[in-house]
């Protein structure tokens, strides 16, 4: 197996996700990604977000596959963070890759 492909890292997100810490969290995701080519983030069930938590993901999701990396969540979108992604709008638009991503789940045509 080559290098590249092999390398892939769980990050384990505290139960507060907000602007207090994103610049904490943004600079865990940046240097995760110098050294792996995926990462799965392990964001507790009961995790409290914010909307700055969800566009840094949002953004840590296009940085990956404009550099041929990936990025996932370990497991579905918890209620806290699925309340904001709702409130915020994303819900309503999510396509396919989308809904993958945030629920786990496959949307049909």
């Amino acid at each position: 197996m080559s290098a590249s492909g092999q390398y892939r890292q769980h990050i384990s997100l505290p139960d507060i996700l907000s602007i207090r810490n994103i610049s904490e969290l943004n600079q865990k995701i940046t240097e995760s990604f110098q050294s792996n080519d995926s990462i799965f983030l392990d964001i507790g069930e009961d995790a409290e977000a914010d909307l700055s938590f969800v566009q840094l993901v949002e953004a840590a999701r296009r940085f990956a596959k404009a550099s041929g990396k990936t990025i996932a969540l370990a497991s579905p979108a918890g209620v806290h963070v699925l309340k904001v992604l709702e409130r915020a709008g994303f819900v309503e638009a999510f396509n396919r890759e989308d809904a993958q991503f945030w629920l786990h789940k496959e949307v049909m045509p």
